[in-house]
């Protein structure tokens, strides 16, 4: 390990390898983190010492300072407030509100791929079926380690070339710290406005020295939060009654440790495990009096329970005497696992055909493993007439996916099933697995002083989809010491997650039904489905990294991405097609709804779509001597999205209708700025943060729940979310050096969403859209924070 003294309390870590070098940067009081040109960067390429300046593709470096800063209290909250290309759910609300992802450019979150250093990391169990995210499950980053993370890389590019699948948007490389000495501790306390959603987070982390040549970094993490109740009247009581729109009740914990040795011939061992707990309860909607007056005589909201268990461990060795090669041999494993309960519920039919109900009851077990095996060679050679090294690197992979899902209990599923939610079936529970072989070659070179190029393909089998090939080819071009222009080209895949393949299910509601049926089983072709294919994207983009002052930064980067046979949830059918259908499933409904009041979808390859869109940073000091300095930032994401062509169905039918169509064109700003400034004083004890944020329109086709077209399948209501804009503020004081008090808020002027039509929401429910992704629904959120330095 190379280790660099910088002036002050300011250091950064280097460790090259064959594939990687990890650059760690922690910053003191009276130091500012290090300029973001200067960044050495591991994602989007296989050089050695490669900084974020000289990046052949739009590569952004968020420290774990920074992210601390936005007083958020998890990481993919934290990077939506400082990268405006970063994408998240606005409305918490069922099952996936817990997931925390990220996605890139307003596509689905898994055309993002997360790594955590550099090596692949699994997704979440949990699916998601509807809004932008519909047919993702994907890595849930709230579960990694928050403490522990030193900074993470955000590559704006297809890499799936790079990196294999499922890299269409870009990747995002969580890197750790790796200390052996020294730590940090932090607590944060907040609530909304509101009064609810109070929260409260405490974590610390601690480096270690290993032997004479190594390192334990170690991290624990907690956090509470409680619900937030941002639902509409009820129309059925007046009343406040429903709850079911707002963040859930979630407590968390998490630990984790970094470690590596280097040994006396150069051979460094290192792993990474991390284990997180998650209990969280979700508000489904209130069923009134007159539902069950004998078991409920005042109503009652079903709670459901999801219990999560998230691992993962990686070991590897890696050196750099292999003939002249860095090497890396490494394998990893993780999974999660959800255990889903629901509380305060009843099954009506079992109750009118026995004269009892259990009132809690098991619904389903969800699981999903990868266990990753990869092999990795890097070896700069001297080329006679190149002004550079020509860099190669190769290597192969295995990886081993499982999902799996578990029965629920009988009461769970019987006769129409548990108000709310119906359990998993015995017939529709069941392992999956699939495996996946890939190979790679990556040659990379500075072709003449101010000329870079690079070439990157990539060979993947799938047992259950056969051989994909992609490949991505990139130049840069440096005019002037202070102008470069750079450009890729890339192609990528994506195929179906063993959930998009298998997962089934069925909500209950008051008054109706829905009920999702695996894309593969007979059922799903009775409605007109077809075997599921990958999606097929290409992908080119094209910028310019400008400085014309010394401490002014300025990249601008276009891009298109078109994606074919995009996976998403297929058109709700309803009637007698849709009940026949479950049956086949193996799903009972109710025999009190009406068959109109029943319906059934599945996930297919719908549409083919084009995104358009440009990325800008600007960055720039101002030194202000006795009176400190100011870093100022401000970004750009703009973009949109088109559909070039929709699929049909084996009956016709389209295979997208109005409200899926939305879900893929404009569910997701069509721009977002942000800019601001960090000001801090010469002495290091003040600090204060301030940012505008404005989020562009988005348009959704929501579901009447009233009036003719109620609960149709093909008439929606076309609402905009009007533009927005938030303030985030903060002010920091050091009484010594190393601690730092902080007070803030996000949302400073308690800003929401656009009203939706009382008519388009749930018995009233829903005062916003819960589909769309555009400012959050809690409004105001103001909070304190303590950290410090060990």
């Amino acid at each position: 390990m190379k280790r660099r003294q910088i002036r002050g309390t300011f250091w950064v870590s280097l460790t090259c390898t064959a594939l990687s070098c990890s650059g760690q940067a922690l910053a003191s009081a009276s130091q500012g983190t290090e300029p973001e040109n200067e960044n050495v960067i591991v994602t989007g390429t296989r050089e050695i010492h490669k900084k974020v300046r000289d990046s052949l593709s739009p590569v952004d470096v968020v420290s774990n300072r920074e992210m601390l800063n936005t007083g958020q209290t998890n990481a993919t909250a934290a990077l939506a407030q400082i990268l405006p290309s970063v994408t998240r759910p606005a409305v918490g609300q069922f099952d996936g509100a817990p997931t925390d992802f990220i996605s890139l450019r307003g596509l689905n979150p898994n055309q993002t791929l997360v790594l955590v250093n550099g090596k692949r990391h699994h997704n979440s169990s949990y699916l998601y079926t509807d809004g932008f995210a519909d047919g993702a499950t994907p890595t849930d980053i709230d579960l990694i380690a928050p403490e522990l993370i030193d900074h993470i890389e955000v590559l704006r590019d297809g890499a799936a070339a790079q990196y294999g699948s499922d890299a269409i948007a870009g990747v995002v490389n969580i890197i750790l710290k790796k200390a052996d000495h020294g730590g940090s501790a932090r607590n944060q306390i907040g609530q909304t406005y509101e009064g609810d959603g109070f929260v409260v987070q405490a974590g610390a982390e601690k480096g270690l020295k290993l032997g004479s040549s190594g390192f334990v970094d170690l991290s624990f993490d907690y956090r509470h939060q409680d619900h937030t109740f941002r639902s509409g009247t009820d129309s059925r009581t007046g009343t406040d009654t429903l709850r079911v729109v707002g963040d859930p009740s979630t407590t968390r914990y998490d630990a984790a440790l970094n470690a590596g040795y280097t040994f006396e011939n150069g051979i460094e061992a290192y792993t990474t495990e991390t284990y997180a707990h998650r209990f969280t309860d979700i508000m489904q909607v209130y069923r009134v009096p007159s539902r069950f007056p004998a078991v409920y005589p005042n109503g009652f909201t079903p709670h459901q329970t999801a219990t999560e268990n998230d691992f993962s461990a990686a070991v590897g060795l890696r050196g750099n005497n292999l003939f002249g090669w860095h090497w890396d041999l490494a394998s990893n494993y993780g999974g999660d696992f959800i255990n889903s309960n629901l509380n305060n519920t009843l099954n009506s039919g079992l109750y009118e055909a026995t004269g009892s109900s259990p009132l809690s009851v098991h619904l389903a077990d969800y699981s999903t493993t990868q266990l990753n095996n990869a092999f990795d060679l890097t070896k700069p050679f001297k080329i006679k007439g190149l002004a550079g090294p020509l860099t190669v690197a190769a290597g192969v992979s295995h990886r081993f996916e499982t999902y799996g899902t578990g029965v629920g209990s009988p009461a769970s599923y019987l006769y129409g099933g548990t108000q709310a939610q119906a359990g998993l079936l015995p017939s529709n529970a069941g392992p999956h697995s699939r495996v996946v072989y890939s190979t790679y070659l990556d040659l990379s070179a500075r072709l003449t002083r101010n000329w870079q190029a690079e070439l990157a393909g990539r060979y993947e089998h799938y047992t259950d989809f056969g051989n994909t090939y992609n490949g991505k080819a990139s130049t840069r071009y440096d005019i002037t010491p202070k102008l470069a222009v750079r450009a890729t080209f890339s192609t990528g895949t994506r195929a179906p997650s063993l959930a998009n393949e298998y997962y089934s299910a069925l909500a209950v509601g008051p008054e109706s039904a829905s009920g999702t049926l695996a894309a593969n089983s007979a059922a799903a072709r009775l409605l007109g489905a077809t075997p599921l294919k990958p999606e097929y994207a290409t992908n080119l983009t094209a910028g310019l990294v400008y400085s014309p002052l010394k401490r002014l930064h300025v990249t601008l980067d276009a891009y298109q991405i078109d994606i074919r046979d995009r996976i998403v949830s297929g058109p709700g059918i309803s009637g007698n097609a849709a009940l026949e259908a479950l049956r086949v499933q193996g799903i009972a409904v109710s025999s009190s709804l009406a068959p109109d009041d029943v319906s059934a979808s599945f996930f297919t390859n719908a549409a083919a779509t084009r995104t358009r869109g440009v990325d800008v940073t600007v960055t720039y000091r101002t030194e202000f001597g006795r009176f400190g300095n100011v870093d100022w930032d401000a970004s750009l994401n703009a973009n949109y999205t088109s559909i070039r062509h929709v699929n049909t169905l084996a009956n016709g039918m389209s295979a997208l209708n109005a409200q899926t169509a939305a879900y893929l064109a404009s569910s997701t700003p069509k721009n977002r700025i942000i800019f601001g400034g960090h000001w801090q004083s010469a002495s290091g004890t003040w600090d204060v943060s301030l940012h505008e944020q404005r989020f562009g329109q988005t348009a959704d086709e929501m579901t009447w729940y009233e009036g003719p077209y109620a609960y149709s399948a093909t008439d929606f209501n076309r609402i905009y979310n009007q533009p927005r804009w938030i303030t985030n503020f903060e002010v920091g004081y050091r009484p010594i050096e190393k601690l730092r008090l902080a007070l803030g808020a996000n949302n400073l002027f308690n800003s929401y969403p656009s009203r939706i039509p009382a008519a388009n929401g749930y018995y009233g429910s829903g005062k916003y859209d819960g589909a769309a992704s555009q400012i959050g629904i809690n409004g105001g959120f103001y909070y304190a924070q303590a950290s410090y330095q060990l």
